[in-house]
Parts: C-alpha cells; structure tokens; sequence
C-alpha cells in the first residue's frame, strides 16, 4: 500500500476506533440475591437494657412497608380520618377505635404537629357546611386531646364541601365526604 492510499483510509480507521472505544460493555442483568436485611437495635427495649441487642428489620423499600413515624405510616396503620352522620359532628361509636390509635400514634411521636381538617358533603349551604366542617374538626381534637395529646400539638380547620374525597353525587360520597381527616403538618420524619 502506498503512502497516499495509506492517507485515504486513516481517517476511516480513526474513526473506527473512536467508535470502538465509545462502546459500552452491557451491564449485568438484576441478580436474584436479596440485600442483606438491614438491622438497627431497637432503643429502650428490655433486650438493650439486659446487654443483649436485638436486632430489628427496618421497613423500606424492597418490602413495602411504610417507616414508622411517616405520613404513610400513620395513614396506613392508624388512619386518618373518621366519619360523621349526616348533618352531625358528634363522634360516632365506631371512630372511637381511630381516635384512639391516633392518640396512642402521636404519643409515641411527640414532635408531630397536625392539622385536623373537618369536612361536609355537598348538601346544605357554603356557610353552613364551614360551620359544621369547623365542628367536627374541633370534636376530633377533644377527643385526642382528651386521650393525652397536647393542644399546643393540634390546629383545626374546617374545608366543607370544598374538598371532597369523593366527587360524586350519590349516598356513598356523601357518606366519605361527611369527615374529619388528621394531616401530619410538623415534625414528622
């Protein structure tokens, strides 16, 4: 090969091993070994008081489960809302057991702040709805507060009919609708 026909073809060659370089290994597919369990030792147990350390399984995201003191959590393992009869804002019998868990939920974490927001079905007036919205807001606080949670911990405000759960217009939405949610404002992890 000659010094001019050398010459053509460098610049193909060069920019084959650009090419060539550039090109990436493919990355190995997902493995089917699980993460070693992370542990953390549970603080204030009996077992670390005794010296011995118990190791604990930290929720997370390969199993699912909320972490303890999140907005998740209290969602998914106390709940954060109960219902009111319609045009009530009496505590029913059966959200007594709720209110009860949330106490007992903010107790254990005595940095939360929360907002209890008190909530009406579409029927009746705006006025009448922010009325009624306000009353049942204020019944869940005395409830908690009734139950050891702090005042200083607790504001109220009433939405009425502005924020439904449920948009529609039958008895089952107005049923969900009719309610008082606890959102976790501060403090939460």
């Amino acid at each position: 090969m000659n010094a001019h026909t050398a010459l053509r073809w460098t610049p193909l060659f060069a920019a084959a091993a650009l090419l060539g370089a550039c090109q990436s290994t493919p990355k190995p597919g997902p493995t089917t070994d699980k993460p070693p369990e992370a542990e953390t030792p549970v603080a204030g147990s009996s077992a670390i008081a005794s010296g011995a350390v118990q190791p604990v399984r930290r929720p997370d995201s390969v199993t699912g489960a909320p972490l303890p003191g999140t907005q998740q959590d209290f969602v998914i393992n106390v709940s954060d809302r109960v219902l009111f009869d319609i045009d009530q804002y009496e505590v029913r019998e059966d959200a007594t057991d709720i209110l009860e868990r949330q106490a007992a939920w903010l107790n254990r974490y005595p940095a939360v702040q929360v907002r209890i927001e008190g909530n009406a079905d579409e029927r009746g007036t705006r006025e009448y709805n922010i009325a009624l919205g306000s009353r049942r807001a204020n019944a869940v606080r005395d409830e908690l507060v009734n139950r050891g949670v702090s005042p200083s911990r607790i504001s109220t405000v009433s939405f009425g009919k502005e924020r439904p759960v449920d948009p529609g217009a039958d008895d089952e939405a107005f049923r969900r609708n009719r309610n008082a949610r606890t959102v976790l404002i501060g403090g939460v992890r």
